[in-house]
């Protein structure tokens, strides 16, 4: 990877100045169940695990020391979501719940988006930022590899076994 991830994040504004980032208030809290709420139920259909911490982003991720960012564009609002949640490993975040609306896909909303949540990661200080996801979700696995995620067989190893879902395990240098 060439530029630094904030420099990809200002280029993919530059193509798109309609782009913006917001940080988490509890005012978006239902922006941040309905977008993740619509590419769940599309890929896979909600468990328990996603809807506790869908319908408890405060509780479940903010005030456990996570984070949230929103993705807006102009003329549609909120379109895209993603938290960073804290693991049960000191210094470990697991890249959550990222999903973007389908009405504003093409838009470079998702890069621009994750480029937002890796500086944000960055400014955490955090020491390992990983995810887990599938296979299905073959868009996404591309961007987080464009963006320097590479897979990883001891995430899934350590985090993996957790999800059934799971069979994509990736890590981030932060």
């Amino acid at each position: 990877m060439d530029k630094p991830i904030f420099a990809q994040a200002l280029e993919a504004q530059t193509l798109n100045p309609t782009l913006s980032i917001h940080p988490w208030s509890p005012d978006l809290a239902g922006a941040f169940h309905d977008i993740n709420m619509q590419w769940i139920e599309a890929m896979f259909g909600l468990v328990a695990t996603d809807r506790l911490v869908l319908e408890n982003p405060q509780s479940m991720i903010i005030d456990k020391g996570g984070d949230i960012l929103f993705v807006s564009v102009e003329g549609l609002g909120i379109v895209g979501a993603c938290a960073l949640l804290p693991a049960k490993d000191l210094g470990t975040f697991e890249l959550a719940k990222m999903g973007v609306l389908d009405s504003a896909r093409g838009q470079k909303a998702g890069e621009f988006l994750l480029a937002a949540v890796l500086e944000r990661a960055r400014k955490m200080k955090i020491e390992t930022l990983f995810l887990l996801t599938n296979k299905k979700c073959e868009a996404a696995i591309h961007l987080y590899e464009k963006l320097g995620f590479v897979h990883d067989p001891d995430i899934m190893a350590r985090y993996g076994c957790n999800y059934e879902r799971c069979d994509v395990a990736m890590r981030y240098s932060v």
